[in-house]
């Protein structure tokens, strides 16, 4: 489903369920078990796949972390991440090409969501993997098993070392909340929402810094209104975010009722559904004027790249100021930062579900 219209109705009517143990059948009954691809995104219990009073209670959990004050405290750890990023992109020759997706766009959001989440240098790069892992929508069901139990051993083992070692960051915070007296935080529903947070709180913003570079290095005189005056940064990430979403699908969503939608389509109950925010930004009856054009001045830039409703993407405001605090440090420090190859031969990372770019050769300065 890809018309915004549409997507926005069904999800603010109550037509639409996210929580498959008691609104899809075939995972109910077992016919669709932990073996298929995409089991990593409907296994978990957090408010990822709930609804009503359940989805209120786990939001609650974590939504005063990202608020407006929590997320402006945050610029200046984001920028010390930063710039030592930079600094590390200034140590290199003159002319060699460098992979802006390793050296910046990803290690960013990684970095700054096992800060914030207090996950351990040791089990760093194990938790980039299984996040990673639960991306690839073309694995083998008997892989698609093994990334969902690691993924679960993963969250398990910061759990355990949060306890046995707390701190000042979110899981110590989220530990609390489950061992309180009276808590209704279930053990799986603590490894869930870190899943959730986790994960969710990186992949975004890496696609946006990729999409958001990339855009601007092959579209040279969108890059100069920037540098003008004439738009702002904050232009350039809402029109990456209009044309190129960090998530193109996101699994799934569940017909609550028979669903009507007129022209002979009729949604049965208890069918999932998968809708394509990702099309929203494109949409033609959206945006008429050039929806497939990259333009920093383009009045309107509506697009659905982080949700629309009650499961609206809580860390949204946190990728934005991710990729702001990026774009504006690597255009200052490289002016002369340009593609290594044509933007047609960037290769895309094998899911339907991220819009991701799997490298991003960049010049950043002119071979001596």
């Amino acid at each position: 489903m890809t018309r915004p219209d549409v997507i926005k109705q069904l999800l603010t009517d109550g037509s639409l369920a996210k929580n498959p143990r008691r609104h899809w059948p075939e995972w109910i009954d077992g016919t669709i078990g932990a073996d298929w691809p995409l089991a990593s995104w409907v296994a978990v219990e957090s408010m990822f796949t709930s609804d009503g009073a359940d989805h209120q209670r786990l939001r609650a959990l974590t939504a005063p972390a990202f608020g407006p004050r929590r997320i402006d405290a945050l610029r200046p750890q984001v920028r010390a991440i930063v710039t030592r990023l930079i600094d590390d992109l200034r140590t290199a020759a003159p002319g060699e090409e460098v992979d802006l997706h390793a050296r910046l766009a990803y290690p960013l959001p990684t970095t700054l969501i096992c800060d914030l989440f207090g996950v351990p240098e040791e089990q760093r790069p194990e938790m980039r993997r299984v996040v990673d892992g639960v991306l690839d929508t073309t694995a083998a069901p008997d892989k698609a098993q093994a990334n969902l139990d690691d993924l679960f051993a993963a969250m398990h083992r910061l759990v355990a070392h949060k306890r046995n070692t707390p701190g000042d960051d979110m899981t110590s915070e989220l530990i609390a909340a489950r061992d309180a007296t009276g808590s209704q935080l279930t053990e799986q529903e603590l490894a869930s929402t870190l899943i959730l947070m986790i994960g969710a709180g990186s992949e975004t913003a890496v696609n946006l810094i990729d999409h958001a570079t990339a855009l601007l290095l092959s579209h040279p005189e969108q890059l100069a209104k920037v540098h003008r005056g004439d738009a702002t940064w904050r232009d350039v990430i809402e029109e990456t975010l209009r044309l190129e979403p960090p998530i193109m699908h996101l699994p799934l969503h569940y017909a609550a009722q028979d669903i009507d939608l007129g022209e002979d389509v009729l949604i049965r109950a208890g069918t999932p559904v998968l809708l394509g925010f990702g099309a929203a930004g494109r949409d033609p009856h959206l945006h008429p004027d050039r929806p497939n054009d990259f333009d920093l001045t383009r009045p309107d830039k509506s697009h659905l790249a982080f949700g629309h409703g009650r499961h609206y993407c809580l860390g949204a405001s946190l990728g934005v100021l991710e990729a702001e605090e990026a774009l504006t440090a690597l255009f200052r420090a490289f002016p002369d930062v340009r593609l290594a190859v044509g933007r047609e031969q960037l290769l895309p990372q094998e899911s339907f579900i991220s819009n991701a770019l799997r490298t991003l050769p960049v010049l950043l300065a002119p071979a001596a």
